[in-house]
């Protein structure tokens, strides 16, 4: 390529954000990081990986942190004798991480607030991908047949609550919102295939192939 192009992809649980990223990965031959950035995390901050994982993506929601930090903690400086939670250690090296990974080459990154982590950056392209809600059911439905049916909903509804808190406490901004997105696409409509070919044509747009 003769240009680089990280793609940030936020998404809503179900809408099929993580198969479009590996899609997109495949199609322009550039590495994706996921869950990969917690086993980097882990030796980055000599921390265990299993700890980690159960603070991936979910905000501290210390009030004394909040008052102590503002609405997030990007750049502050810690107090003296202040005990950083474990959430906000992994924020910070996820954030260092993300950072590593642009600017060594192209990449696709999966959630963990990255278009805010790259937010000055000019080579970035933000996306958010949404569903509609029986679409959304039936991936799920599907790809994890352990959930019982009458708890799909409900775990839609946890997870992105979750997901839209993280993002909320660490950045100040509004997760789904759209102008914090450069796209935002709609995987019920379009199919996953759509959503990657829309997504990989503008990547190659921005970057002049």
């Amino acid at each position: 390529m003769p240009k680089k192009i990280i793609i940030t992809i936020a998404r809503q649980y179900g809408s099929g954000g993580r198969e479009i990223g590996e899609k997109i990965s495949q199609a322009l031959n550039i590495p994706m990081y996921d869950k990969e950035i917690i086993t980097d995390a882990a030796s980055k901050g000599d921390m265990s990986p299993e700890i980690l994982k159960t603070a991936d993506e979910s905000a501290a929601n210390s009030l004394l942190y909040t008052l102590a930090m503002g609405s997030n903690i990007a750049g502050a400086t810690m107090h003296f004798g202040y005990k950083m939670p474990i959430n906000d250690k992994l924020f910070i090296l996820q954030s260092e991480l993300i950072k590593e990974y642009a600017d060594k080459s192209s990449c696709v990154i999966i959630g963990r607030c990255a278009d805010y982590v790259l937010r000055d950056r000019k080579d970035v392209l933000r996306i958010f991908v949404y569903g509609d809600l029986e679409s959304r059911k039936a991936r799920i439905s599907e790809r994890y047949p352990d959930i019982k049916s009458s708890q799909i909903v409900d775990t839609i509804n946890k997870t992105d609550k979750r997901r839209s808190s993280y993002y909320n406490f660490y950045t100040g901004n509004k997760w789904g919102k759209f102008d914090n997105y450069d796209m935002a696409i709609n995987s019920s409509t379009l199919g996953i295939d759509g959503a990657v070919d829309v997504i990989v044509s503008a990547a190659k747009r921005l970057i002049g192939e």
